[in-house]
């Protein structure tokens, strides 16, 4: 899959590039705290998702599935996103960006695996270098806001420290602190706020309060009939 970034220097400048992903990985259950992962596995479990063998664990799923439109289709009223850090290398240097796990939750008390291939993964346009944040990586935070009712709502929001550090997730899938090019992996998620639930629109956010800047990106959900 071809993807273009806005590519956004610490001194205000942008340059355009381009990735060309062959092959994406989800990173579940990757918090560092055991604490927390319990309670998002018990989140899922309230609606039938069973317990993973193990964590983390990393899903493959199509590349095809990655998009940057600001639309996507899903089939009946069961699926919602998740904000996670989308890592990718670029020339040899480790990127970040943005992404959504957005997920069919009636699928996934099935197949955990398939209920994430069967529906698009949105990643954000724009990137940055991952060692102009590595310092104070832990600082950064997540968050998402989704519409529901004509209204919008906080969703998720929460530290980078609760979750596993991305080079430790590289380093666990791939024996190496970098990805291969052509590698991109998302690398997990918080908790919600309130149920796990649908919505018509998703905005999500990576936010670096050191150098005061952040990443950026939303998309609506046109739900198809779900017909049999």
């Amino acid at each position: 899959m071809h993807l273009n970034f806005d590519l956004l220097a610490l001194n205000g400048s942008k340059q355009a590039i381009s990735a060309d992903i062959h092959q994406m990985v989800i990173a579940g259950w990757a918090g560092r705290d055991h604490a927390a992962i319990e309670h998002h596995i018990e989140e899922l479990a309230a609606i039938g998702v069973p317990r993973p063998s193990s964590v983390p664990l990393f899903y493959r799923v199509a590349s095809q599935t990655l998009s940057q439109a600001s639309l996507i289709e899903v089939v009946g009223q069961e699926s919602s996103g998740e904000v996670e850090v989308f890592v990718f290398t670029h020339q040899d240097e480790l990127l970040v960006s943005l992404t959504s796990d957005h997920t069919d939750r009636g699928l996934e008390t099935v197949s955990v695996a398939l209920s994430k291939q069967v529906c698009t993964k949105p990643v954000g346009s724009e990137a940055w270098r991952f060692q102009d944040v590595a310092a104070h990586w832990d600082q950064l935070r997540i968050e998402s806001y989704i519409t529901e009712d004509g209204k919008r709502v906080q969703y998720q929001s929460g530290p980078l420290s609760a979750l596993l550090h991305p080079v430790d997730l590289i380093t666990r899938y791939v024996k190496s602190e970098i990805l291969p090019a052509g590698v991109a992996m998302s690398c997990g998620t918080v908790g919600t706020q309130g149920a796990i639930r649908p919505a018509a629109r998703f905005e999500m956010s990576l936010i670096d309060p050191v150098l005061n800047r952040s990443l950026t990106h939303r998309y609506d959900i046109e739900t198809l009939p779900k017909v049999s």
